[in-house]
């Protein structure tokens, strides 16, 4: 699920009907669940692109450090031009590495949607406060 996605119902489920205030604590539960079950998707994939990384961490560094077997070479990874790598410099071409800052990028993608569902899931969390205020106010202004 993109980020946009997310945004998207979030827009449409965080808004309460000041006239359905009942309704609206009663969809608490349902709120809660349907982004839970999104939250527990966005951190298996979250976890598993951690995993991805770390195998590509090792395939990378094996490469820079021995230098390209013919397995390398038929997913396309090359040796830098200048050939074999100093140990002391591997650090370096590991973190410029086009597939390991792609990795990267996407981890943190994740990450920023993980973050963003934990947001959302407290917000659910005290929507009934929110809604006993909206309640209390009603009252109060219709001079109960």
């Amino acid at each position: 699920m993109k980020i946009e996605d997310i945004t998207s119902l979030w827009d449409q489920d965080s808004k309460i009907d000041p006239t359905e205030i009942g309704s609206e604590a009663l969809n608490i539960s349902r709120l809660h669940s349907k982004y839970m079950n999104i939250l527990s998707e966005e951190r298996l994939r979250l976890r598993k692109l951690e995993s991805d990384m770390k195998i590509l961490r090792r395939d990378k560094y094996e490469m820079y450090a021995m230098g390209a077997t013919k397995e390398h070479k038929d997913m396309g990874w090359e040796m830098p031009a200048r050939g074999v790598i100093l140990k002391q410099d591997i650090p370096i071409y590991m973190d410029s590495d086009r597939e390991i800052v792609s990795m990267s990028l996407k981890i943190g993608m994740q990450q920023e949607k993980v973050e963003m569902l934990d947001s959302i899931i407290r917000s659910i969390m005290s929507r009934g406060y929110q809604l006993k205020t909206a309640l209390d106010h009603l009252k109060f202004t219709m001079g109960a």
